[in-house]
C-alpha cells in the first residue's frame, strides 16, 4: 500500500507539470487570473460531482471545522497563479522544480514541529541531503 501511495503521488505530481504547461498559454490567452478561475472552476464542478456520488453520508460537518482549516483555499490560487505567471517565463522544469524546493523545505519543517496535527517526522540527515540535493537540481537546472 506504501508503494502504491508513493506512486500515486509522482503521478499526481506530473499532473502538476500538465497543468503548469497549459495554464501558462491559456493566462496568455485569456490573463493569468481567468486561467486560475478555470482551473478552479472545473475543478470544483468535478469535485461537486465526486462528492455527490461517492462522499460518506453522516461524517463530521464541513462548517463545524476550525477556519484555519480552510486556509488551503487561499493558498490553491496562489499557487496556480504562480504557475501560471512563472512557467511561461522561466520553463516548466525550473518553476517544478522551484515548487519542489518549496514544498520539500516547508514539508520538512511541518513534519519536524508536528504543525497543523501531523505526526512528528524529524529532521535527519537523510533528509536534509534530499533537500540539497533538489536545490542542486535548481541551481543546475537555471544554469542550463
Amino acid at each position: 500500500m506504501h508503494l502504491l501511495l508513493v506512486l500515486l503521488v509522482v503521478a499526481g505530481g506530473m499532473g502538476l507539470s500538465v497543468e503548469a504547461g497549459l495554464l501558462g498559454p491559456l493566462g496568455g490567452e485569456v490573463g493569468d487570473l481567468w486561467a486560475t478561475f478555470s482551473i478552479f472552476g472545473v475543478g470544483a464542478a468535478l469535485t461537486f460531482l465526486l462528492m455527490l456520488f461517492f462522499s460518506p453520508r453522516g461524517g463530521a460537518s464541513y462548517f463545524s471545522q476550525p477556519g484555519w482549516q480552510l486556509l488551503g483555499g487561499v493558498l490553491g490560487p496562489a499557487y496556480v497563479i504562480i504557475l501560471t505567471i512563472a512557467a511561461p517565463v522561466i520553463g516548466v522544469a525550473m518553476t517544478m522544480i522551484g515548487i519542489l524546493a518549496g514544498q520539500v523545505f516547508k514539508s520538512l519543517v511541518i513534519d519536524h514541529y508536528g504543525l497543523f496535527g501531523t505526526p512528528h517526522r524529524k529532521i535527519d540527515k537523510k533528509r536534509l541531503y534530499a533537500l540539497a540535493f533538489i536545490l542542486v537540481a535548481l541551481a543546475l537546472v537555471a544554469k542550463g
